[in-house]
């Protein structure tokens, strides 16, 4: 159960529990600044609610549903000149934790302030996240909510095992699902004008004809 301020300030003890947690958040601070001296090129890493989260191999169906979603729309945007795609190891630090989706979008407006040898980055404006067994309930938990908190306006969840596809609108603050199919036309919200047959994402053999399409408009 979430607590709101104005419930924190119904508590007798509110002074306490305020002092007890800036201590946990501090503490959780020093762990966060050890984590960024950990982070290398060759290890996917996150940091979430003072945990140290490292990413387990993944499985073919898993990597061929980002390697196809990202070359779409990585060819797309740079033939509209969208913004910037980035895949995995772009390490996007929130105001309390680190992820490192499976694909993201920024639009221009963030995209053109990034320095070459930026390594943290903002809140994107589109998150992908591709489901594993070891990260469902953080791709549908703790991240589902820190996007919305952190103003992500589209967030798309990628059942690589049943090729179902889930896409959310942030609205007032909250994620409203748009759609949850495993076939037909996915049109994002954010990327103006990107829309695939749901089918390409999974399906290798579709890209091509799929590619031609979206890059003569």
């Amino acid at each position: 159960m979430n607590i709101t301020v104005a419930q924190t300030l119904e508590m007798p003890n509110a002074v306490l529990f305020a002092r007890e947690l800036e201590a946990a958040l501090k503490a959780e601070q020093e762990k966060r600044k050890r984590f960024y001296e950990m982070i290398d090129e060759d290890r996917k890493m996150e940091f979430i609610n003072g945990e140290i989260y490292f990413q387990s191999p993944a499985k073919y169906c898993h990597t061929q549903a980002v390697t196809n979603l990202s070359g779409l729309m990585l060819a797309y945007v740079r033939a509209n000149q969208l913004g910037v795609v980035a895949t995995e190891k772009m390490l996007i630090s929130l105001s309390r934790n680190d992820y490192e989706p499976d694909l993201c979008f920024f639009r221009n407006e963030k995209a053109i302030t990034f320095a070459k040898d930026q390594m943290q980055f903002p809140a994107p404006d589109l998150v992908v996240e591709v489901l594993s067994e070891s990260t469902e309930k953080r791709d549908r938990g703790v991240k589902f909510e820190d996007y919305a908190a952190h103003g992500i306006s589209e967030y798309w969840i990628i059942d690589p095992d049943t090729e179902i596809i889930e896409q959310y609108e942030l609205v007032e603050g909250d994620y409203e699902l748009l759609l949850k199919a495993n076939e037909g036309i996915l049109k994002s919200v954010v990327v103006e004008n990107f829309a695939v047959p749901i089918r390409a994402i999974f399906d290798g053999d579709l890209i091509a004809e799929t590619l031609k399409k979206l890059v003569a408009g």
